[in-house]
């Protein structure tokens, strides 16, 4: 039967994640299992998809790098919710191996185990739930996940009876001629009936080319026994396809992307040009929401409704509540609230909260500071370990000196409040409610609520001075042309006193 989406599998008992291979053609002091695709390692979509049975228990079969998978596994957050139990496969002798080895590591499964690899990102969880469904529905011995391909070249072949029952997997590295023009591959992917499964593993035999204990061997020990053996044929080949090379995890990523951009656009998504947007897997957005192009949104990203979100924007693990936009910006763990307004070119980095309803504008960099609602910081600022009260202005250019070679403190800035362009926060300092900064100033002392605070040298003009000190230049005919006079005694004038 084909794959079809089901709300709910049967009850299974255990998922096993084949992860312990060496993956030498990535050419990589990194596990293979650990390359990232659209965010996360490959691992994580194999778990991921793993989990959508709703396992008892979700095995990861690690060899190859394992205490840096083990690592990954036990500092993953979003992976915690999941019961990931490791087994260890120290050498490598085959596939067939390493499900005892979780076997070994589990005990005994009773009940439906299915097999998958850690390094087939694109299978769904949904297809999972299908092959659970079928084995359960046919009451099988082994359900396998098969796959119709133009080039089965290197697959395993499916060899079916009279009555079209699978009756063996067999390698192609073992393969006869006619078993070669078979374009029925074995995925891979398995779901076993768990008793029936611990027996005949005892049974394999590393009589064959590679001297490995073949997995697909148990299915035609199985079809030997009188047992029934089924299939599911995935409905797109693509997504049982494995990684081997970078050039593949390549070819993934672009069809993962383009998958995880139609999944959006089907849920309500607006995305201007799918083939300049990225998006990583576990991103949200809401329905009515535009992706304009350039936009790439990144692991743990969360969209509300009605925002509008680029072009040319980066937004790594932030939440954007609805009705927000995000122009020409780069943001990473920032919470950027209903309304707000953000860019172009602004830079939010981690610990950034802009308030319902702010603006922050051109070339505006803020860093772990708290923008209240409806406050505005339109140009050219620099707010580092900040509090921004409700309401308040920030001029072009207003810089709050944060740290002082050893420590940084923080600058509180009231509602209301006003800070005239180019002035300098000299921090620890506060700026209280309803209090105004003049432009130019360096407050380097607190400004009590609804005082004004002017710190900053006097103008003096010295006149005649470019008569008498830039003749025969430009400025000079101008200067004559517009009445000056060179009479002055060279003194300067201002308000100083």
């Amino acid at each position: 039967m084909a794959a079809a989406t089901q709300s709910a599998a049967p009850a299974v008992t255990a998922v096993i994640v084949l992860a312990a291979g060496q993956g030498t053609r990535m050419k990589s002091t990194l596990p293979k299992v650990l390359h990232p695709l659209a965010g996360r390692p490959l691992l994580w979509h194999a778990l991921r998809a793993g989990a959508a049975v709703s396992p008892e228990r979700l095995v990861a079969v690690i060899g190859h790098g394992r205490e840096q998978v083990e690592s990954y596994l036990a500092a993953a957050a979003d992976l915690a919710h999941l019961p990931i139990r490791t087994a260890v496969q120290a050498e490598p002798k085959g596939t067939g191996h390493a499900v005892q080895c979780a076997l070994a590591a589990t005990g005994a499964l009773d009940g439906t185990v299915i097999v998958t690899y850690g390094d087939v990102p694109l299978l769904r969880g949904e297809t999972l739930v299908a092959l659970a469904t079928e084995h359960a529905r046919a009451g099988n011995a082994v359900t396998v996940l098969t796959a119709n391909v133009d080039d089965p070249t290197g697959y395993g072949r499916i060899t079916r009876g009279a009555d079209r029952a699978v009756t063996a997997i067999v390698e192609h590295r073992d393969a006869d001629a006619k078993t070669r023009e078979l374009n029925e591959i074995n995925t891979g992917v398995y779901a076993f009936d768990g008793a029936l499964l611990g027996q005949l593993l005892g049974r394999l035999s590393a009589s064959n080319s590679q001297g490995e204990l073949y997995l697909t061997d148990v299915v035609q020990l199985a079809a030997a026994a009188g047992r029934p053996v089924g299939s599911v044929v995935a409905e797109d080949a693509a997504e049982t396809e494995g990684v081997n090379d970078r050039v593949q995890l390549a070819e993934m990523a672009a069809r993962l992307r383009a998958r995880l951009v139609r999944d959006a656009q089907l849920s309500g998504v607006t995305v201007h040009d799918p083939a300049t947007t990225y998006l990583h897997a576990d991103v949200r957005i809401g329905p009515d929401t535009e992706i304009l192009p350039g936009t790439h949104l990144e692991a743990g990203t969360v969209i509300g409704s009605n925002c509008s979100i680029g072009p040319d924007t980066t937004l790594i693990a932030c939440h954007v509540d609805d009705g927000a936009s995000v122009v020409r910006s780069h943001c990473r763990d920032a919470h950027i609230g209903a309304g707000a307004q953000v860019g172009p070119f602004t830079h939010l980095r981690a610990g950034s909260e802009v308030g319902a309803g702010a603006q922050v504008g051109a070339f505006v960099e803020v860093k772990k500071a708290v923008i209240g609602a409806g406050a505005k910081a339109h140009h050219l600022s620099y707010l580092g370990d900040a509090r921004v009260g409700a309401g308040a202005n920030i001029g072009a250019g207003v810089i709050t000196a944060n740290y002082d070679g050893v420590h940084k403190s923080l600058t509180a800035i009231g509602a209301q409040s006003f800070v005239g362009s180019n002035s300098t926060l000299v921090a620890p300092v506060t700026i209280a409610d309803g209090a105004y900064v003049a432009a130019g100033s360096v407050v380097t002392e607190d400004v009590p609520a609804g005082d004004l605070a002017v710190a900053r040298g006097h103008q003096h003009n010295s006149s005649g001075w470019v008569l008498r000190r830039r003749a025969g230049t430009g400025s000079e005919a101008a200067a004559r042309a517009a009445g000056a006079s060179g009479t002055g005694n060279g003194a300067a004038s201002g308000s100083g006193g």
